[in-house]
């Protein structure tokens, strides 16, 4: 197991961290299969933004939402 000091690190050092891992993990985007249930979910999302069921919200509009809501 790697242990990284992040009580030392920044937070910019460990967002820093986070979008190497990221860029890296995204490179073998071809070698990782998603699983099942994620796939499900889309379709039924789909699904229901074609039965008008589901709305689409901007991303800073919910990003807002989210923090008002989980404040």
């Amino acid at each position: 197991m790697i242990k990284l000091p992040l009580e030392k690190m920044s937070r910019i050092e460990k967002i820093m961290v986070m979008e190497a891992l990221w860029q890296d993990l995204s490179s073998e985007e071809k070698q990782l299969d998603s699983p099942t249930w994620h796939r499900d979910e889309l379709v039924t999302t789909e699904q229901r933004v074609a039965a008008g069921d589901e709305q689409f919200v901007d991303w800073e509009i919910a990003k807002e939402q989210l923090r008002r809501r989980f404040k």
